[in-house]
Order: C-alpha cells, then structure tokens, then sequence
C-alpha cells in the first residue's frame, strides 16, 4: 500500500488546484468562492515510479458560527490522522496569518512528517517574500504554484524521498465495483454511506446540498472489495442556483458513468417523486445496475401489507423495469443498511454473469413457440 499524503491549510490557499495538479484530474471543485471543499477527497498521484494517494482538505478555520466549520475540522482531522505525510499549503500573497500559525501549532502536535509550502509563487519576484513563512518553526518552506506547476517538481522529489516505505513500481489494481449512492437532495446519501463505514466519512447536517464532490471510498464487505461513491444530490435543472451546485450535479452524474452498480435512496415520507424517477432513468440510459432503498421507513406507520403495497407503487411508476430489487431501509435506526450492500453485490453478480448461446437459443426457441412472430 503506498503512502497518503494529505494537504492542509486554512481556505482558499489552492489545496484543490494543487490536488488536480497532482492527481492529473480535475476530481476536486476548484472556485473562486472559499470554503467549497467540505468533505476530504481522496485521489491517486505517480512520481518517478512511486504510487501514493492524495488527501485533499476543506479550508481549516476557527471561531467561525457556519455550520460546516466545526464538522470541516472533524475532517481535516481525521485526513491529518490518516496521513503520512502532511503537505501544509499557505498563501504568498496573504502572507503569513494568526490562522497559519493556529493550524501550524495543530500540524505540530500530530508529530507526523510535514512540508511547508508556499503557494502562488507565480513569478520569481515573489519567492524573497516566502521568507516570512520560517517563522512557523517548519523548516524550509517549498515554493511552488498550484495553478502553473512551477516548483511541483522540486516538492515531489521531496516529498517521496519521505515516505518511510516506497513503491517502485505502481501496481495495477485489479477490477474494484464501483457502487454509486444517488438520489434528491438530503435523503440520507452520507448519512447511509456513514453507517456502513462506521466513521463519520462525509459531512452530515440538517442541510441540503451538504456533499458537493463525489466522494469515492474503497470499502470492504461479505468478502469482496469495491468503492462507495458518496454523491452529491440531484435536484431539477431550475432548481440548481449556485455555479458550485451545477459543477457537483456534473459530478454526481459523472459518478453515475463511471458506476457498476446505482444505489437509488428514496424518502419514504415522500414517495418516489419526479426527480426520484429522472434519476432512475438516468441510471437506465448509462446500463446501471440499479438498486432501490427507502430510506426513513421507520417514519411510516404500517401494516402487514405496507411494504407490498409500497413495492407495487415503486415498481408501477419504473415500468417496464419491474425485477429491480427495493429495500426497505433506516439508515438513522440501521435497519436492513448491510441488507442493500448484499443486493447491490447480487446485482453485480448478475452483471457478470456470462450466458451460454445455447441457453440462450433454447429461451428464444420457447418465446418464439409462445409468441410466433406475424407471417
């Protein structure tokens, strides 16, 4: 397994353009407004032979009432625990500020290995003002630009002569599903993906629209590997306000793309509304494997043929795709959450499965005995 390296810094010093830059994608939403990454984002990086993943953080801020501020900081911390290396990212042309001293004095305390970089050196004429960042007590400080790459090079070659353990020859990961969790905003996508990783992975809050990237984690379960794609929701066109919001919805759909299977949250409360079915559909265009859990069931009052009656709607409302499996879920109590795990991984199943041509003849041969075709 290859080294994780996690970048920390207080917002809008570029720990995302840096993170794209070094994972070659564009995984991570890169905006002018601070604060749009919230959840930690994990990607891949390759230099001079050696594989490592990358920890992209949400801006690290204190003494702030936002509601995302505290649960941003549970994050940040839980990547600086899983780092190995700690890549601590300040700003040129903000100079040095009490809030990189604060998050300096946190990174000390870690005692893990940590790199000062001084970013947006975007011309030469701004590497004498670097200086200023010795004061941290961190060493030499690496200049570099995050939006034109100068001075990656010089960090890299740094930065994996520290991993304690190398990798010289990045290994080819066999195939892994690629389970994707979707649905309308604020129907417990994070809260689901939460529970089954037991940690408080994604930010969780009252609010919609909380996930705005796609947040892919590689997770373990009933003997097999796979990753859990934690996407942002996905409400109608007129509905998207912010220019963040639409580059999320791309990513959530683009999450669906690159998906084997689909997890399809649902409100009980609600029902399988509009949107609910534009997003089944969506999955069906891509040739999904789809599977449909109703969250907040324990919210609803039942009977012996409630959850009959409430498949018979599902399954009136996506016809003529009838066969999809529909669980009956609390993420909040943890009812049945591991019970949609195993459809999801049946389904893939059912995905692979290769059909001989001869039974495959002898199914056509019986169809067309039952219904011939007009002479």
């Amino acid at each position: 397994m290859g080294a994780i390296v996690a970048i920390v810094g207080r917002p809008n010093v570029g720990k995302s353009t840096l993170f794209n830059r070094l994972t070659e994608t564009n995984l991570a939403i890169v905006d002018e407004q601070a604060g749009v990454t919230r959840d930690r984002i994990y990607g891949k990086a390759l230099w001079n032979g050696i594989e490592f993943s990358v920890i992209d953080t949400g801006g690290y801020v204190v003494g702030s009432d936002d509601i995302f501020e505290e649960e941003i900081r549970k994050q940040v911390a839980i990547a600086i625990e899983e780092a190995d290396v700690i890549l601590f990212l300040t700003d040129v042309r903000d100079g040095l500020t009490p809030l990189d001293q604060e998050v300096a004095q946190v990174l000390r305390q870690s005692g893990k290995t940590v790199l000062l970089v001084v970013n947006k050196v975007d011309h030469p004429g701004l590497a004498t003002a670097a200086g200023e960042f010795f004061a941290l007590g961190l060493g030499q400080p690496f200049t570099i630009s995050s939006a034109n790459g100068s001075g990656t090079g010089d960090l890299l070659d740094v930065l994996v002569r520290s991993f304690s353990q190398t990798e010289k020859e990045a290994e080819t990961e066999p195939a892994i599903p690629r389970i994707a969790v979707v649905g309308r905003p604020n129907v417990g996508k994070s809260s689901l993906v939460n529970a089954l990783l037991g940690e408080e992975r994604n930010i969780v809050t009252p609010l919609p629209g909380t996930t705005r990237d796609s947040i892919y984690t590689r997770y373990r379960k009933f003997h097999h590997d796979f990753y859990l794609i934690d996407t942002a929701g996905l409400r109608k066109k007129s509905r998207v306000s912010e220019d963040l919001e639409f580059y999320s919805v791309m990513r959530a759909i683009r999450a669906i793309e690159h998906s084997d299977v689909c997890l399809l949250l649902i409100d009980a409360t609600r029902g399988m509304e509009s949107q609910d079915l534009n997003i089944f559909h969506l999955a069906v265009r891509n040739k999904k494997g789809i599977v449909i859990a109703v969250n907040k069931w324990d919210l609803i009052e039942k009977n012996s043929n409630t959850a009959k009656e409430f498949s018979g709607y599902i399954r009136n409302r996506i016809a003529p795709f009838t066969d999809v499996p529909i669980i009956f879920t609390s993420v909040l109590q943890k009812q049945r959450i591991h019970k949609t795990l195993e459809s999801v991984m049946e389904v893939y199943s059912n995905r692979q499965r290769k059909i001989p041509a001869s039974r495959l003849n002898e199914v056509m041969l019986e169809a067309i005995g039952a219904y011939p075709p007009p002479s």
